[in-house]
């Protein structure tokens, strides 16, 4: 006889079902909306970010000054006015060289595109120079016709400058700010916060902030590879603005997968203007292997041993982050990732059960056998371990 659907046990699944489908989606909205207040909050938060995202490259510095009797207010200044000329210096190291080369690179420019409408005019394409001008002449029509979005466009960018301009501004005194009041954060925070939540919110926090340190420190590591490697072999074909290219594949591996590709080709621009397509097409291949490296064994294997994520999910993060919000989301998407593992793994520490103890516990420093003498003079007493607390 076939078995028959018990109707209590339906009923059950389906209110637990039930009930697992109200509180997930009690879940979701609540993110939703966290995610909103986030995005009208934004024009804080990023700055806020970056903050702190400076001040864990920086943090290292002051706490050696102010381990050294430095004053907090004096130690914090003296990075920040360093961190500033180094920033300038950077900047100037790449502009100079630019800027001195630029007359150079724009002819290079003009050969380049000249080199390439001569091979267009030959087999296999054999576009000839009527095609071109009408291409041209199309493109400019599309262009006039086009004017009211490229100046939308143009206002665009010009806004963006400027947020970019205020954003730095903002994250450079909170930078300060942290420096020298950070210590003092978790204390008020944990004098601020009723019962429990004067213990789990500061510890998630330190947790959080170690894991911040972790990122800016694999990242350094994985630029320094890349501009160190890549600016050899630009040296070696005797490419122009080698340290320029060097520092600036240095930087842009801050930002995952965008900065690389936005360094690389740079890099093959100027090898291609300046030593032909020859070298622009060796360096290409010294981009692709130093990154393929640099990609999918060093970076992972850093962030996963720093951050405690897998080398998949670092990579998974990434590509998802770069999706949904652009280059902010690909530079967000690692330490995101790994800040909620750091909670996620805070609340299975506090809802795991403890362990089981055995029946019959045995001390495993100094197991006492039921056979062996016991001195008299020794009963009754007790030689507490170094570690334990002594109480009254």
């Amino acid at each position: 006889m076939p078995a028959t659907l018990s109707p209590s046990r339906t009923r059950t699944a389906l209110r637990t079902s039930a009930r697992i489908s109200a509180e997930l989606l009690l879940v979701l909205v609540m993110v939703t909306v966290a995610l909103w207040i986030l995005g009208r909050m934004w024009s804080v938060v990023w700055p806020l970010v970056v903050g702190l995202l400076l001040t864990t490259l920086t943090w290292p510095l002051a706490r050696f000054l102010r381990r050294h009797r430095w004053r907090p207010a004096l130690a914090a200044s003296a990075v920040t006015v360093l961190f500033l000329v180094v920033a300038a210096g950077v900047v100037a190291l790449i502009a100079v060289p630019v800027a001195g080369e630029s007359g150079e690179l724009t002819d290079g420019v003009v050969e380049g595109i000249q080199r390439l409408r001569e091979w267009a005019a030959g087999p296999p394409l054999n576009i000839g120079d009527d095609q071109i001008t009408s291409a041209f002449d199309t493109a400019i029509a599309r262009v006039q016709d086009s004017v009211d979005s490229i100046i939308t466009v143009l206002f665009t960018g010009v806004s963006t400058v400027v947020n970019g301009i205020v954003t730095a501004v903002l994250a450079v005194f909170l930078m300060f700010f942290f420096l020298k009041d950070g210590p003092r954060f978790l204390p008020w925070l944990t004098r601020q916060l009723p019962g429990r939540l004067a213990t789990d919110i500061p510890t998630v926090a330190a947790r959080g902030w170690a894991t911040l340190g972790a990122f800016v420190r694999s990242q350094a590591v994985v630029g320094l590879f890349d501009a160190v490697f890549i600016g050899v072999g630009l040296w070696f074909l005797d490419v122009p603005l080698v340290l320029p290219l060097a520092v600036l594949t240095f930087i842009a591996a801050f930002v995952p997968i965008v900065g690389a590709l936005f360094a690389g080709f740079v890099a093959v621009l100027i090898a291609l203007v300046s030593n032909g397509p020859v070298d622009a097409l060796i360096v290409l291949a010294i981009i692709i292997v130093v990154q393929q490296i640099e990609g999918n064994v060093l970076q992972p294997v850093i962030q996963s041993r720093g951050l405690g994520l897998h080398a998949a999910v670092v990579l998974l993060v990434v590509t998802l982050g770069g999706s949904l919000a652009g280059v902010v989301g690909s530079l967000l998407a690692v330490p995101v990732a790994a800040v909620i593992a750091v909670v996620w793994n805070y609340l299975r520490e506090q809802l795991s059960d403890p362990p089981r103890e055995s029946d019959d516990p045995v001390d495993p420093v100094d197991p006492v056998d039921p056979g062996d003498p016991v001195d008299p003079k020794d009963a009754g007493t007790h030689e507490p371990s170094a570690g334990a607390p002594l109480t009254a």
